[in-house]
């Protein structure tokens, strides 16, 4: 059974950036489409980016379009978001996410993501 950990999380100031990661372990990690995810206190969780297996195609959200990049090390085992210009409003919790099947494109939906990490935090003081 594959299990991710994420890392990388913390405090930044506005227009910082921070990079994060997510490991997995125990699992087929090369052939499924992973994606990063955030919630924040008292809101919805909500697609933040997601990269194809293969790490040649990526899907973003609207809000970080231009302020973040998401990749992948399947050498590692490891995806990554790279975040910068942050603004308070991405102050979350964030997740990745793996596929419930392989080869699966970026823009599938929530529902198509059935392992996922503990969260990281990302603070973003005004």
């Amino acid at each position: 059974q594959v299990q991710l950990v994420e890392s990388g999380g913390g405090l930044a100031q506005d227009g910082g950036s921070l990079r994060l990661s997510c490991t997995a372990s125990g699992g087929t990690f090369s052939t499924y489409t992973m994606g990063w995810f955030r919630q924040a206190p008292g809101k919805e969780r909500e697609f933040v980016a997601a990269v194809e297996w293969n790490g040649r195609v990526a899907y973003y959200a609207q809000l970080l379009q231009g302020r973040s990049t998401i990749s992948r090390d399947n050498a590692k085992n490891t995806m990554y978001l790279q975040m910068n210009s942050l603004k308070p409003e991405d102050t979350a919790v964030y997740y990745c996410a793996r596929q419930a099947r392989p080869f699966g494109g970026s823009r599938l939906g929530p529902i198509h993501y059935n392992t996922w990490g503990q969260g990281t935090q990302v603070t973003v003081s005004s």
